[in-house]
């Protein structure tokens, strides 16, 4: 086995979607394609080509893994249950990206990777998309001086929340907290009950009933940007797409509120959405972390906790984004009630 980039859950929507996303940008950039049943794994490894597959157990110092070599990186594309994976990549000092420990699970992570700052780069990317919202807000600010507040709704069809594990990490991240973190004139705090209730819009003006969530996205765009409210309002439900006859759809609504460079008041608001849901955009945001991490774009990322817009440039980003079909809309471009 060539030194090469091990996956974690490779063979999954997640990690396939980022293997083929690398292999494209990068056709000689080895890969092991790690999941619990080999034979698929085989077959996304075969249909990649210059990749290896291998059988993953998480709960494994080794990963169950044959002696190697040696790794490139490790990714986390399925929760790494034991943080063996986060292990393993400190035991070899090589760069480390993990998408499934939300807001509310995310500490023993924090906490291994405080412990050990000097052993690797590691990128806490489990944020909606694996960081692309941070990133593409923070792209749409760019003609801000000051920024008062961002609001983000996400709607997510039912019918596009991900394979057996995404699933599983969404109902566990439900089942968790009912409350959502949300920013409030620059303090920290939680709404809970009805004040986490909330109407999301659709692009085509449906409304669905939605929540504000606890996720990784308000502390990342707070402290990233300066505003001192922000909030993330999350709705599962049927898409636009879905209700045109189409596939399901993935759409953002980004609403910025504050300053120019003349202090004069500056507002945006911008739908973002992908026909074909959120498959795309997370095995993007992974690609990015990761393409990053290894110095394929810019310098070697030295040792320390990460986060992706602390690494990613975010017009960079968005260049990607649109390269990958999604669609960038302005307000006034789409007839849409706004969320309560």
């Amino acid at each position: 086995m060539d030194q090469s980039v091990l996956i974690m859950g490779g063979s999954g929507q997640a990690g396939a979607g980022t293997a083929a996303l690398l292999r494209r940008w990068y056709p000689a950039l080895p890969l092991t394609v790690a999941g619990r049943d080999l034979e698929r794994a085989g077959r996304v490894a075969a249909d990649l080509g210059n990749a290896t597959p291998a059988t993953l157990d998480l709960r494994r110092a080794d990963l169950g893994l044959p002696p190697e070599p040696g790794f490139t990186a490790v990714v986390a594309a399925v929760r790494d249950s034991h943080l063996n994976g986060l292990r393993f990549a400190q035991d070899r000092g090589v760069p480390y990206l993990s998408i499934s420990n939300g807001l509310v699970d995310i500490t023993p992570e924090v906490i291994a990777g405080a412990q050990r700052t000097t052993a690797a780069p590691i990128l806490l990317a489990s944020h909606f998309l694996a960081g692309l919202v941070v990133l593409a807000a923070m792209d749409a600010a760019r003609d801000f001086d000051r920024l008062d507040t961002i609001r983000v709704a996400a709607v997510l069809d039912e019918h596009d929340a991900g394979g057996p594990a995404a699933l599983e990490d969404l109902e566990r991240l439900m089942e968790v907290t009912s409350a959502g973190l949300i920013r409030r004139d620059g303090v920290f705090t939680w709404a809970t009950g009805t004040a986490a209730q909330v109407d999301v819009p659709s692009m085509d003006g449906s409304v669905l009933p939605g929540q504000t969530i606890a996720t990784l996205d308000v502390p990342s765009l707070a402290l990233a940007t300066g505003a001192p409210n922000v909030r993330f309002d999350f709705a599962v439900g049927e898409s636009t797409g879905r209700r045109r006859g189409d596939a399901p759809s993935l759409e953002l609504h980004l609403d910025l509120q504050g300053s120019g460079p003349a202090g004069t008041p500056l507002s945006t608001s911008q739908w973002l959405v992908h026909p074909a849901g959120q498959r795309p955009l997370t095995a993007l945001g992974i690609a990015l972390g990761l393409e990053r991490l290894l110095g394929l774009r810019g310098d070697p990322v030295p040792p320390g906790l990460y986060t992706p817009e602390a690494l990613i440039d975010p017009s960079y980003a968005a260049e990607r984004m649109t390269e990958l079909g999604t669609l960038r809309l302005q307000g006034e471009e789409v007839s849409a009630p706004a969320a309560r």
